[in-house]
This record gives structure tokens, sequence and C-alpha cells, in this order.
């Protein structure tokens, strides 16, 4: 769900079950071991990228990973989206995030972040996972 404040167009706010983005930043509900919430604050946040999810490309992947540059939240219902998010937070690991709807969740942080608006609409293949 995106919020709009004022009903200007500007994305403020994006909330799933797993993914919310609020004021201060991102925060992702089970990327931790058992159930520990991440929070990244925007200003962390150096780029956004869109990859399509295939079967080595963590469509699979329910949480964690098999390459240990990424770490995928927990998140059930992976094996049925399209489309995951990779955050790079000027980390070795990078959160690879798969919200309900990735188009909304990207605008958010974009805006936020300060990354300006995606240059294209399409996803890339990405790394396995």
């Amino acid at each position: 769900m995106v919020t709009e404040p004022g009903g200007t167009g500007y994305p403020g706010t994006y909330t799933d079950p797993r993914i919310r983005c609020t004021d201060a930043g991102i925060e992702v509900r089970g990327y931790y071991f058992p159930w520990g919430t991440k929070h990244i604050p925007y200003g962390a946040v150096r780029r956004i990228e869109r990859v399509d999810l295939s079967a080595a490309r963590g469509r699979g992947r329910i949480w964690g990973t098999a390459n240990p540059g990424y770490w995928a939240n927990l998140d059930p219902g992976r094996p049925r989206k399209s489309t995951g998010l990779i955050l790079d937070v000027g980390k070795r690991v990078k959160p690879f995030l798969t919200p309900d709807d990735p188009a909304a969740m990207e605008a958010v942080v974009r805006r936020r972040a300060g990354l300006g608006p995606a240059t294209t609409t399409e996803a890339a293949s990405g790394a396995i996972i």
C-alpha cells in the first residue's frame, strides 16, 4: 500500500506484510534469524536495482542466500513473485527484497534516498541468489 500525503503525487510511504518504508527508512521484517527486523536509513541506500526472479535468481529462495554477496529476507510468497529489488547500502552484503508492489516501493525509496527516477522500468536478469 502506498500513501500519498496531500494527494500531490508524492510517494509517501510503502507498506506490505514484510516491508515498510517509513519517514526514517526501510524496515524489513524477517531479515535476521529468527525474526529480527533490519532497519535501513534512506541515506545508506546508494543504488536500487530491479531484477527478474527465476529459479536460479531468487524465486525459490524463501530466506537467506546461495550467494554470500546478497541476503533475502523471509518471504514465503517469493515463489509466486516475478520481480525483486537489490539495495546497495555500501556494505559487502546487499539486501535482496521482494515487495508485493516493487514499482511502488522503488518509487518511495528513490524519492526519499534522493536517487532520482528509475532509468528503465524493465528488470535486469540479476545475480544468482
